[in-house]
């Protein structure tokens, strides 16, 4: 068994993983000297950890204290370069764009006066102050590194709890049976649990993301066939066959993959576009090619298919020109020819010769011409479809109507559908409100309220909020009532209430520290916020900028702290770096004075990313904030500010098509920050579209929160609520709570 692996994924859960045969000793309450040498180290690192788990790791080899020390210092980045541009940056350098434009001119007529630095470049005299820097103040490349320097800063330690084998293999299960999509951490810690612990037999699993995951790991060990019995639809065989070739679970459509690559591509500067030959190289890449043994496999997917040929054709429509690349690619109809395959044969005439009728088709058909009955006939054959188009059909047709039939397969409709209904009502049915959106493979969009809004009153559309409401509440009660449950007792934490429900909204980057879902809020603890963005790690020297910066918005204007703009009023930042030395990677920093942009009026500051350079944000880049009601200091001999006890939060970027994220929401009245991902075009935080931000803000916070579900049940299987734990039958706290996957479970189907 992979203990690192286990060690890595306890970590993100909040856990230290320890198997038996790590024990040399029976468990003891004294300590010894080594177990007492990693609790000091680990709380320097701003983690401790609590009775049971400490217990246990007395009782573990010096070795294994050694590994769990090792883990944590990877997982909070203590090996990597933190060295900004500008040594003690809290007191700004005075550079200014006329010592750019002096440098320019020096360096171009070839002039002597001046330092020439490692980089080539020469500074001359009276310019840039070159000993406030760490590498070249004017091309931006660092020359000299340092290390941190000050450690346990923080206010508030991350307590670590035990995790046991049965503990691993439990979370292994709840992965495989969420009923929501799994973010990317919960995808990545999957795939790892894949490679240690079998997939039992006749699991039911919960997402048809998940299932890819698994079909990939059964093809990995030739077990095509059981693969195959995974598969209901062609759709989930093109899901899988899209994820082998781009890494992507959701089918984005290869228009929209080279498109946006050639965006990211694209520069500021003319001379620097690249946006044409990235283009090219995305449809190149994107180009289909399988082996004889790949499409025999295909083939025999397609043909033992469980569903009539007109069905099957019919849910392939969607995806139509992506069916016929890979019909091509996989040789299919040469297969089709073959004894064995009739069925595949058959499903490729009907498909071919468009002998099969398109139910969105039809659906739109019958609505365009008022006929409800027959709209709303077809709609109850898919439960789900009329879910996600419940909203409009009740400005279409009117709310009583549709809704009375709505109600006849409210039954039949996912938990976490009918939850979504409840959540997003509010919303939808105010006219005055722009809704957040993000379409598959784009970034986040704001689109306008529908404009049949306009047709209603301010009482009517009110009255279609509140009956979706007691509609879902109502729904969601029936199944709580329907579980069996003989306990008595409840005990709901505090904190449940301030984390969302993960329905929706998957995040796309990787939580090596304790994960949170999107939308959590973090308390603030001290009036500093530092934001930290650390890449370049293991790559060779090269031109690799990627800029750190926030906006300001203010209730009438907005400002924005920058490699453009380093100081303004509340935020600092440390300097522009534009290309990374070999190897060790490098850092900047931006730290926000929520005291001096309260007394000046700001409302919030997003905290953002971007790729300056060509391309999308670099893989393994990682972003996040600091906090603590002690001061954090800053190197005045490197620059180094980063302090792994203060983090607060930090997320690593794995893959993606972004081009800049915003990574979170300070708000300034509440001091809280919000955690979220939002995507957005553009190399400078200029293009960040402001309004976006609060249009997506408003549809976090109209999400239902853990302790409002917790509430429901309760109320339907009569559990009387107790402020303590001991004496609860069922206990849901925050250490629950960080098992998103076992969150879903409440879902009830």
């Amino acid at each position: 068994m992979n203990t690192k692996t286990l060690l890595h994924i306890a970590v993100r859960n909040q856990a230290i993983y320890i198997a038996n045969d790590k024990k040399i000793q029976e468990v003891t309450n004294t300590l010894n000297k080594t177990t007492s040498v990693l609790l000091a180290n680990a709380q320097k690192l701003g983690f401790t950890f609590s009775e049971a788990l400490l217990r246990q790791l007395n009782a573990t080899t010096p070795t294994y204290k050694n590994e769990v020390l090792e883990m944590l210092k990877e997982v909070t980045g203590t090996k990597k370069n933190w060295t900004p541009l500008v040594k003690g940056w809290d007191v700004p350098t005075g550079e200014t764009v006329l010592d750019h434009l002096i440098t320019v001119f020096a360096n171009a007529i070839g002039s002597k006066k001046g330092t020439t630095l490692p980089c080539g470049h020469l500074i001359p005299e009276g310019t840039f102050p070159l000993d406030r820097y760490n590498g070249c103040p004017f091309c931006g490349t660092p020359f000299e590194f340092g290390e941190i320097e000050n450690y346990g800063q923080g206010s508030k330690l991350k307590v670590l709890e035990l995790w046991t084998n049965e503990d691993a293999h439990a979370y292994f299960m709840d992965l495989l049976q969420s009923k929501t999509a799994l973010d990317a951490t919960q995808v990545d810690s999957l795939k790892q649990l894949l490679t240690i612990y079998t997939i039992p037999e006749g699991i039911k699993i919960g997402m048809k993301e998940t299932t890819m995951l698994v079909v990939d790991t059964l093809v990995e060990k030739e077990e095509a066939a059981t693969a195959g019995k995974l598969f209901k639809t062609p759709t989930d065989i093109l899901r899988y066959l899209w994820y082998k070739h781009t890494g992507f679970l959701q089918i984005i459509e290869p228009k929209t993959i080279a498109k946006r690559q050639s965006k990211n591509a694209a520069h500021i500067h003319r001379i620097l576009d690249k946006s044409a030959s990235a283009k090219l190289k995305s449809k190149a890449d994107l180009k289909l090619k399988y082996s004889r043994q790949e499409c025999r496999r295909v083939a025999q997917w397609l043909n033992e298919l469980p569903m009539k040929a007109a069905q099957a054709c019919e849910i392939m429509h969607p995806k139509r020109g992506m069916w016929v690349r890979f019909i091509r690619a996989l040789r299919l109809a040469e297969y089709s020819k073959k004894k064995g395959f009739e069925n595949l044969a058959e499903l490729l005439d009907v498909f071919y010769n468009e002998k099969y009728t398109v139910f969105q088709g039809r659906v739109n058909y019958y609505r365009l011409r008022q006929d409800a009955n027959k709209t709303f006939s077809m709609l109850k054959k898919r439960p789900g479809l009329f879910a996600r188009s419940l909203f409009s059909n009740m400005l279409w047709f009117g709310a009583e109507e549709t809704l009375a039939h709505f109600r006849e397969v409210l039954d039949k409709i996912p938990a976490r559908l009918v939850l979504t209904l409840n959540m997003y009502a509010q919303n939808y049915f105010n006219p005055n409100m722009q809704r957040s959106v993000k379409p598959l493979g784009g970034t986040n969009k704001r689109i306008p309220a529908n404009g049949l809004l306009k047709l209603y009153n301010a009482e009517d559309l009110k009255a279609m909020q509140e009956k979706i409401e007691q509609l879902c509440i109502e729904a969601i009660q029936l199944r709580f009532e329907g579980q069996e449950n003989n306990n008595e007792t409840i005990y709901i934490g505090e904190g449940l209430y301030k984390i969302p429900l993960s329905i929706g909204d998957r995040s796309e980057s990787v939580q090596d520290l304790p994960s949170a879902l999107m939308g959590t809020r973090f308390p603030l603890e001290g009036s500093t916020v530092r934001l930290f963005m650390q890449w370049g790690q293991g790559l060779p020297a090269q031109h690799l900028d990627m800029d750190l910066s926030c906006r300001v918005a203010y209730p009438n204007k907005s400002n924005f702290c920058s490699f453009s703009k380093l100081n303004i009023i509340g935020c600092k930042h440390s300097g522009d770096i534009r290309s990374i030395p070999n190897k060790v990677g490098t850092a900047e920093y931006i730290d926000i004075d929520v005291d001096a942009l309260a007394r000046d009026g700001a409302k919030y500051v997003s905290f953002t990313c971007n790729a300056y350079s060509n391309g999308s944000i670099t893989p393994n880049l990682v972003v996040g904030w600091m906090d603590s009601k002690f001061p954090m200091k800053i190197s005045a001999k490197t620059g180094v500010a980063y302090d792994p006890s203060c983090v607060q939060h930090q997320v690593r970027i794995t893959q993606g098509l972004a081009k800049g994220l915003v990574f979170g929401v300070l708000d300034i009245e509440a001091r809280e920050v919000v955690w979220l991902e939002m995507s957005f075009v553009g190399q400078v935080v200029q293009n960040l579209d402001v309004k976006g931000v609060e249009v997506l803000l408003a549809k976090l916070d109209s999400k239902m929160n853990i302790g409002h579900l917790l509430e429901l049940k309760a109320t339907a299987q009569h559990l009387k609520k107790v402020d303590d734990t001991n004496v609860a039958d069922e206990v849901y706290d925050r250490k629950w709570a960080m098992n998103t996957a076992k969150v879903t479970q409440l879902l009830v189907d």
